[in-house]
């Protein structure tokens, strides 16, 4: 048995398969419903019902995207500059560290170097030291790839777990929030600085505009400007790209500051939309599954929003279905797992043929 490589690839193909993988998923994943003991039909129902069936549950889906949506587009934007950024999570988590340094509470109020600002600015400057913090992150492993050569795979992974070290330990100690009753959590940020709500009743917020207007920028960005041109060069073949004179190691850069910053913008609306301050479970898995998102979107910064609002659906759903049928909620981790594994191999097939014996017989 053998790939061999179709002569083109036609977009109704391209468009199908990710329909095809989501349809493959939910077949093998009944297996795992009917294993547990709980009548598949219902179960999915109840899945479905508990991510979109209502209002509560729409406001619920739409708050846990919206990070989604913007580590989705951070490892999409690395990926397509095949530089291979697994470490979201820790970009994610050093963005709201950065965010609450700036824009925290000292002893109610804001810092006295703060209070001198106006509340406009200090936002801003609240969002770019997340965006900056996450993007440096990032730009150490680019640099290490691009001038010594180091895997960005295991760089990026392993600095996750740096970060989150080294967030436990400043939420143990100069920025622990001395009225938590001993919890380990920050200070909280300046109410001025928080995210509006967009419905009443609910922990929407308008981080959500943000990252559907950042995915539209960056749709705008891969198609009709020349760094979206390099970057797609550049992750295509990176020799073939040097050799028409594009400055490989620069367009890498670029994309790890934007990639990264991109990470630590979620951890700064995480804090300022969602809880106000920072703890150790802000996130849970939130960059690791941004690679999930970016591949079921095919690295397209529009489909990220949609595999991110999937993506969200089935984990706010899976806790009703759980609860109703008695089916563990890590069925949704299974899900999104399974979900990825088909889309790989359905993408596979999109460009690829199998050629199985000599004779030439095709599948």
């Amino acid at each position: 048995m053998r790939l061999e490589a179709r002569s083109g690839v036609s977009r109704v193909a391209m468009l199908a398969a990710p329909i095809m993988a989501i349809v493959a998923t939910l077949l093998i994943c009944a297996l795992l419903v009917r294993w547990a003991g709980a009548p598949v039909g219902r179960a999915y129902m109840l899945l479905l019902e508990g991510g979109f069936g209502s209002r509560f549950a729409w406001s619920e889906t739409l708050t846990r995207a919206t990070p989604l949506i913007l580590t989705g587009l951070s490892v999409a934007v690395a990926f397509r500059a095949r530089l291979f950024n697994i470490g979201a999570e820790g970009q994610l988590y050093l963005g709201a560290l950065a965010a609450v340094a700036v824009g925290g509470q000292v002893d109610g109020a804001a810092a006295p170097w703060a209070q001198q600002l106006p509340t406009g600015l200090l936002f801003v400057l609240m969002v770019a030291a997340g965006m900056l913090a996450g993007a440096l992150l990032l730009l150490g492993a680019a640099w290490l790839k691009t001038r010594l050569g180091v895997d960005e795979v295991v760089t990026t992974l392993l600095a996750n777990f740096i970060v989150l070290l080294f967030v436990s330990m400043m939420l143990d100690g100069p920025m622990k929030d001395a009225t938590a009753m001993g919890w380990p959590q920050s200070v909280p940020l300046v109410p001025e600085l928080e995210l509006s709500k967009l419905m009443a009743r609910s922990r929407v917020h308008s981080g959500l505009l943000l990252a559907g207007a950042l995915a539209v920028i960056l749709w705008a960005v891969n198609r009709f400007t020349v760094f979206g041109l390099q970057m797609r060069a550049v992750g295509a073949n990176a020799r073939a790209a040097a050799f028409a004179g594009m400055p490989v190691r620069r367009v890498t850069m670029w994309a790890a500051l934007l990639s990264g910053g991109l990470a630590g913008l979620a951890g700064v609306v995480e804090v300022a939309g969602r809880t106000s301050y920072l703890t150790l479970d802000i996130s849970p898995g939130y960059g690791y599954a941004g690679v999930v998102i970016a591949m079921l979107a095919g690295l397209h910064p529009l489909g990220v929003v949609a595999a991110s609002v999937f993506v969200a659906g089935v984990l706010v759903g899976a806790d009703g279905m759980s609860r109703a049928v008695g089916v563990p909620n890590s069925i949704a981790d299974v899900i999104v797992a399974v979900a990825l594994l088909a889309m790989l191999v359905a993408t596979m097939l999109t460009r690829y043929r199998i050629r199985f014996d000599a004779q030439g017989k095709a599948a």
